[in-house]
């Protein structure tokens, strides 16, 4: 049995209407993509990974571009995996991934290890896609309001941190402390010329007489000595007093 006339004049619209509402749905669909199996704030050695969906018949994605958010520096970011031949390299504010072109169509996808997630409730990382025919996709649009941005930066939600999570000493801080209490431990820092004036003079110095007997032993010992000195000069005197006597009276 046919379908009366106007029916089918009523479906095809109906179906290419469909049709183009689907290729527009699987086009904003293609968008980068980021996701953590550690995904808390404050977390440590945290894998981040990256999905850039290939938007190109003829090209294939060459590098990717990605801006760190607030908290995150190049030299955080390490890479644990890419497509092969591809290799990480800080910029100034974020890292880029590059190698051989990929085949056309094909994602790029990457992943790698932050020293420290931030204390935050998300994450943005802009993110440039390039081709190998010069062609670059910009997924740096944040939403406004309720209107979804047609190349929107991809964002990672992160949980509150643990119980008693602190961040991490940035890496140069840390090294100069460790620095400064090995020349402590080592004794091999060196003492400031008053400081060694002072150590050698206390060194030098004759111990501290006690307060108690072996003080007054001390004292006594000398007093002794001044009164025993005092008995022999008046000896020393006496003899010569009565040597002169003699002596005159020898004359006389």
């Amino acid at each position: 049995m046919q379908r009366p006339r106007a029916i089918r004049r009523s479906v095809v619209p109906a179906a290419l209407a469909l049709g183009l509402l689907l290729g527009a749905a699987g086009g904003a669909a293609a968008h980068v993509e980021v996701d953590s199996p550690t995904a808390q704030a404050l977390a440590v050695d945290a894998r981040v990974a990256f999905s850039a969906e290939g938007e190109s018949s003829t090209a294939g994605i060459a590098d990717v571009k990605v801006v760190l958010p607030v908290g995150l520096a190049p030299a955080d970011v390490t890479l644990v995996e890419a497509p092969a031949g591809w290799t990480l390299t800080p910029t100034a504010d974020g890292y880029a991934v590059a190698g051989p072109a990929l085949a056309p169509g094909a994602a790029a996808e990457w992943t790698v290890e932050v020293r420290q997630l931030p204390d935050a409730d998300s994450l943005v990382f802009k993110t440039l896609v390039d081709y190998s025919d010069g062609r670059t996709d910009r997924w740096i649009e944040l939403p406004q309001g309720d209107t979804e941005p047609q190349h929107p930066a991809p964002a990672l939600a992160l949980r509150p941190a643990a119980p008693g999570a602190t961040p991490l000493a940035a890496p140069g801080a840390s090294a100069s402390a460790s620095a400064s209490v090995s020349a402590s431990a080592s004794g091999s820092a060196p003492a400031s010329p008053s400081a060694t004036a002072t150590l050698s003079a206390v060194a030098e110095a004759p111990a501290p007489k006690d307060g108690g007997a072996g003080g007054a032993g001390g004292g006594g010992t000398s007093t002794g000595a001044v009164v025993l000195g005092s008995v022999a000069g008046v000896a020393v005197l006496a003899a010569l007093v009565v040597l002169v006597l003699r002596r005159r009276k020898s004359a006389a």
